[in-house]
């Protein structure tokens, strides 16, 4: 089953608390989903898929350096035979202001909700528009 967007902008969610995006920054010893998912995606724009973001966010906070690559496609495997959020519940796009823009061939970037590139996307026809999970209940 293919759990990837394609030529889709998941935009800012309505109740994130910021107006221009913002860098997340760790707190304490470990790293946050948000910072995790974010130096993989600013080092790499549309490089990774939905599948490959969740996936690494998970394990680069397992602590696992040394796993073999057998090891890394078993634990893969497992992390996708359980159901798992997708990137609209990323605190990216809920807390910090950056969309996360698929391209054709299901691949994503940021895209900073301050910036024209956010604003053209939200107003092309071509691209599917999808909101951010709102981090509060109405």
């Amino acid at each position: 089953m293919d759990l990837n967007y394609y030529q889709t902008l998941i935009a800012v969610a309505d109740d994130s608390p910021v107006t221009e995006s913002v860098v997340p920054q760790s707190r304490g010893a470990g790293k946050t989903i948000a910072v995790v998912q974010y130096e993989l995606l600013a080092g790499s724009p549309y490089v990774y898929t939905q599948e490959d973001v969740l996936f690494e966010s998970w394990f680069r906070r397992q602590n696992l350096p040394d796993a073999s690559e057998q090891e890394v496609a078993r634990l893969r495997d497992e992390f996708f035979s359980r159901s798992q959020a997708c990137l609209r519940a990323s605190p990216l796009p809920k807390k910090y202001g950056w969309g996360l823009a698929f391209d054709t061939e299901g691949r994503v970037a940021l895209c900073p909700m301050d910036s024209t590139e956010y604003q053209a996307l939200l107003a092309d026809d071509g691209t599917k528009v999808l909101k951010a999970m709102r981090s509060s209940r109405l």
